[in-house]
């Protein structure tokens, strides 16, 4: 990746740019933060902009009765007021050997659509924290690299700058980065913020130990909390179907993993091929509703498929923006 490419334009593109303007994050849950912020809730509180009168109930606060409408109805109602909150949404992609694979590859690709929520998130004056864990950095001791909290349009540019610097930094590294301990790693994410806030992960969900208890940190089923999680898994054509018409993966092969010595001999058979989907159909099934029991919204994408496509397409469908 050359160096002009931590401008935003070239990470995301000038007309992508422009549409992301005019979008929002959307969180199904209701935060309030520490800082006022420039999202309007459906919650009603305490806030500045009238809303709405309901009856009032014994306990309520007296202070917020409405004496005007008492006077003309010698009824008690209390004002209610929406509430501005200020949402925070951390961004985390996983930078681990087997992302990778393709071209481009799903590293490039989970960095990109992170950079674009980033990005929304930003022009909208939300709280904005960005990670990528997986890595190996020479000035940095941790398996998660994580940018300081920051808002506002101004800071779209050190957002990229830290992607961009992430992606530079992986290159050459792939055979001596160890696999992420994706559990462990969901662990510190949720400890770090109380699980508070619109969490979206970007990964290909490929682990050998599983993925169940850091799905659970997510959700707050361990240690309380919560985020309002999404995860997005991200694989390429040909890890989605090797034996599609002008794929790659055909004839005698030697598969190399990407996060350990091992490496297997095969032959793309017809009848290794079907195995292959009904197991991977199996996988993506099985994780699908691992994140539905635990509401986490779930999306499968190709890393071909094009930006506009994602964020303008299927992340509006998912309610992720809007």
């Amino acid at each position: 990746m050359s160096e002009t490419t931590s401008r935003i334009e070239e990470l995301l593109g000038p007309e992508l740019l422009g549409a992301l303007d005019r979008l929002d994050v959307l969180s199904r849950k209701m935060f309030a933060g520490k800082l006022p912020g420039e999202r309007r809730s459906k919650r009603r509180g305490q806030g500045v902009e009238f809303d709405d009168f309901r009856p009032y109930v014994a306990g309520d606060d007296l202070r917020h009765i409405d004496w005007n409408v008492y006077a003309r109805s010698e009824k008690f109602f209390l004002k209610l007021f929406r509430e501005e909150e200020d949402l925070s949404v951390h961004v985390v992609v996983d930078a681990s050997a087997s992302m990778d694979v393709g071209e481009p590859s799903k590293r490039l690709f989970a960095t990109r659509l992170a950079m674009a929520l980033g990005y929304v998130s930003l022009v909208n004056h939300n709280r904005v924290l960005a990670s990528v864990f997986g890595g190996q950095w020479d000035d940095f001791a941790g398996p998660i690299r994580t940018l300081a909290p920051m808002r506002g349009r101004r800071n779209a540019q050190r957002l990229a700058d830290f992607f961009v610097e992430s992606l530079r930094k992986q290159d050459g590294l792939q055979s001596s980065r160890p696999p992420p301990d994706f559990n462990d790693i969901c662990r510190r994410l949720a400890n770090s913020r109380a699980g508070k806030g619109v969490l979206v992960l970007i990964s290909d969900f490929l682990y050998r130990e599983g993925y169940l208890p850091g799905l659970n940190y997510l959700a707050g089923n361990i240690g309380g909390g919560g985020f309002d999680a999404y995860c997005i898994q991200v694989l390429t054509p040909d890890e989605r179907d090797p034996g599609r018409p002008g794929g790659t993966l055909v004839g005698d092969l030697r598969l190399i993993d990407a996060e350990s010595p091992n490496a297997a001999e095969v032959t793309m058979s017809g009848a290794l091929i079907k195995r292959y989907r009904q197991r991977l159909a199996e996988f993506v099934q099985g994780l699908e509703s691992a994140c539905k029991a635990r509401e986490i919204d779930y999306m499968l994408v190709t890393s071909d498929l094009g930006m506009d496509e994602i964020v303008l397409g299927s992340l509006r469908r998912v309610g992720l923006v809007g």
